[in-house]
């Protein structure tokens, strides 16, 4: 397959899942916050999380059925995560992926909900035992762990709190760097280490998925700060220039764009590189190099 038609099997592979995971058990008048978190989890984007899960567990060998579910309960801290991001506390973004965010659809408080409904729905899920049938019981104990700790105060969470404390300061490359890897990073390089764990992965190649995630993360955050100042709003899916507009520093702030345009395709090469181990990489080459060119 193309990694296009790849991304999009996967795509499939989880929306399908989606639908059958956010449905409530028993409609006791509660299924408004089902519907807000459905909006959300079905509004598009390149669930390039979910999509890295299946690929290295598909690259080491597992069994996409096994990861699946892990892949979902990703998907879902992570959309829970933008509908936090967009409310008026946070980002007070009107747009997200070219629709209305889920404040502006549903009132900021069953925003909140169907976020909160969200993370809590991924480990439900990642925790069922109808759902993890194929994994090991120490096996889903240490991905759901590693969930935990991504999506948290020491992982995304702790990256929030750094980007709402950088706004209107001025801050340092290394700085900005940290709060990256927490915010952005962490569900990235949680990604490539659930495919890995479920996938059977050795060491080896663990630590390469490792390498690998931590440069497509850094190079997915920068390119999306230089789309903030030269992408289309339309194209990019929400409103441009809005890290400007809430002071916040960025990497085209801190070295301009010239530097970031090269930094984002050595990283993408750096990526490429970490993945020698592999006897069949799969498509993890061709998306770091893709996800270096987008423009959405």
């Amino acid at each position: 397959m193309t990694l296009k038609e790849q991304l999009a099997a996967y795509s499939k592979m989880v929306e399908d899942r989606l639908m059958t995971y956010i449905q409530p058990s028993e409609d006791k008048g509660q299924a408004v916050v089902f519907e807000a978190c459905r909006y959300s989890a079905m509004a598009g984007g390149k669930r390039l999380r979910p999509g890295l899960v299946l690929e290295f567990c598909r690259v080491c060998g597992g069994n996409l059925e096994a990861a699946l579910p892990f892949a979902c309960a990703l998907e879902m801290i992570h959309t829970y995560s933008l509908i936090h991001d967009d409310l008026p506390c946070m980002d007070n973004d009107d747009f997200r992926r070219g629709k209305p965010t889920n404040h502006k659809v549903y009132g900021e408080a069953t925003a909140v909900l169907a976020g909160d409904g969200l993370l809590n729905l991924a480990f439900e899920t990642a925790s069922d035992p109808a759902n993890t049938t194929l994994v090991p019981a120490e096996t889903q104990v240490k991905a759901i762990r590693m969930l935990s700790r991504a999506s948290g105060m020491d992982g995304m969470i702790g990256g929030q709190i750094l980007d709402m404390q950088a706004e209107e300061t001025s801050i340092s490359l290394e700085q900005l760097k940290t709060l990256q890897e927490l915010k952005t990073g962490a569900l990235i390089s949680v990604a490539a280490q659930l495919g890995c764990l479920i996938g059977g992965a050795t060491a080896e190649q663990t630590q390469a998925a490792a390498t690998y995630a931590a440069c497509i993360g850094l190079a997915f955050q920068i390119q999306d700060d230089i789309l903030d100042i030269e992408g289309d709003a339309e194209t990019f899916g929400k409103p441009i220039g809005s890290d400007e507009e809430n002071g916040k520093s960025t990497y085209p702030s801190l070295l301009g764009l010239e530097k970031c345009h090269a930094l984002v395709h050595e990283l993408s090469q750096q990526a490429v590189d970490a993945l020698a181990s592999f006897a069949d990489a799969g498509i993890l080459p061709e998306l770091a190099y893709s996800l270096a060119d987008r423009n959405h």
